[in-house]
């Protein structure tokens, strides 16, 4: 059994990686190039992806008219899927936002900071919604309560 993904720990994830961000930010920005816009779509994808999969699980684990059984390493895989996306999710959240904190008040006198704070922007929504899908899934993928169903006999 294991616990489920405790919303504390990604945000003290997210607030480390948005610190050592911004302060690496401090000392390189000069250097790096422009951060694309859509960098943060990728994450939004993914997270949209396994919303989806965790309707359709959560339809098949539910039992629901018409729906296979899940097997239960599929759904292990879910989970582990699940935990891993919102670690990922929260550490790439956390970077975008530390990256908003270091261009937001920049932008009016680096034009590179205008550009920069929409890829942040986009950024943070995608890993917010990845972070949001999984632990939909991880939700989804709980067992269902059999508590009305007899004892099974020892073999």
């Amino acid at each position: 059994m294991t616990t489920r993904t405790s919303p504390s720990v990604l945000l003290v994830i997210a607030v480390a990686a948005g610190l050592v961000v911004n302060l690496l930010l401090g000392q390189f920005y000069g250097a790096l190039p422009p951060l694309p816009a859509p960098a943060g779509v990728t994450f939004l994808v993914l997270g949209l992806v396994e919303a989806g999969t965790a309707v359709v699980l959560y339809r098949r684990i539910r039992r629901r008219p018409g729906a296979r059984p899940v097997d239960a390493l599929a759904a292990a895989r879910a989970v582990a899927l699940a935990k891993a996306s919102a670690l990922a999710g929260a550490l790439v959240g956390g970077a975008w936002c530390g990256v908003l904190a270091y261009v937001l008040p920049r932008r009016a006198q680096v034009a590179a900071a205008a550009s920069d704070t929409v890829a942040a922007v986009i950024g943070i929504v995608g890993a917010a919604v990845l972070v949001a899908a999984a632990l939909g899934l991880e939700w989804c993928c709980r067992t269902p309560d059999d508590q009305d169903a007899p004892p099974k006999p020892d073999r």
